[in-house]
């Protein structure tokens, strides 16, 4: 069964009395070839463990268990389920876990089902839990790569670079963690049913270590939130939300780590962040 055939599709469907549903972001692939590339792009071999996130009916699922040791992918919706017990029926490396990969275990998940192979993260990932969902995998730093099919508006977000309208805290904190690339755009002609955005696949290397050192990890984190509370005026008047002391004093701070005393905080990059949270967790002292 061609998995990515749009009649194939619709009659695999029918047969089991499927609905998509907008409120899941439901959009199957259509294009063989986008499948084929992210699995691909993924590095996923046989001394890897896959977890798949929203598989649908599995074309990405079958690229993914041709390559991987093994593929375990969760999914919410179910009426998928006996669709997946049929698409994946030849694979003896596949699990399905039912439920929700918002509330799911991520750290106990990887050791329970991949012990001895290399833990990586592969999906097509349904667009209302990108943020929240990707923010949880690099928190918990269980996968070795995070390879992602996403709007296109998010993984611009992702890779931005300091100064740029789509950088931000999320970019911060993706950066922080990982080495993310933009490999491909996929059109919304590539699903069914189409979206109304094009999407593109992100590749992100989990970093051994992070890129900055700094004295207080949550110093640095209360510092990029508070960079970032409020885009359109000054890193000093930004600043207090996250800490209290006198503006003047943050002033004297932000010009005392070499930045201008009128700068935004979306001009700051990773080094220059961790410059100012040491310095203000000092100062809190």
């Amino acid at each position: 069964m061609n998995l990515c055939d749009r009649n194939e599709i619709q009659e695999l469907l029918q047969r089991h009395g499927f609905r998509f549903s907008k409120s899941m972001g439901q959009n199957f692939l259509i294009e063989s070839w986008v499948p084929e590339d992210i699995a691909a792009a993924s590095g996923a071999d046989r001394q890897t463990g896959v977890l798949e996130i929203g598989p649908g009916i599995g074309p990405l699922t079958q690229q993914l268990a041709r390559r991987a040791g093994k593929v375990v992918s969760v999914e919410l919706d179910r009426r998928l389920y006996p669709v997946l017990r049929e698409t994946m029926a030849d694979f003896d490396n596949f699990t399905l876990l039912e439920g929700d990969a918002m509330k799911l275990p991520l750290r106990q998940t990887v050791k329970e089902q991949f012990s001895g192979l290399r833990p990586i993260l592969c999906a097509n990932l349904p667009y209302n839990i990108t943020t929240p969902f990707l923010t949880a995998c690099v928190e918990a730093q269980c996968f070795d790569s995070l390879t992602v099919l996403i709007q296109k508006e998010v993984a611009q977000r992702i890779c931005a670079a300091p100064g740029t309208a789509d950088y931000g805290a999320f970019t911060v904190l993706m950066q922080y963690y990982t080495q993310p690339e933009l490999l491909f755009t996929v059109p919304n002609t590539c699903f069914l049913p189409p979206p109304k955005v094009t999407s593109a696949v992100v590749r992100c290397v989990t970093r051994k270590t992070p890129p900055v050192q700094v004295k207080s990890v949550d110093a640095f984190w209360r510092t990029v939130r508070a960079g970032f509370a409020l885009r359109r005026k000054t890193l000093v008047n930004s600043l207090q939300t996250g800490w209290q002391l006198p503006k003047e004093q943050l002033t004297a701070i932000v010009t005392a780590c070499g930045l201008e005393s009128g700068v935004r905080g979306e001009r700051l990059g990773l080094e220059e962040y961790a410059r100012l949270a040491d310095t203000l967790y000092e100062a809190a002292k």
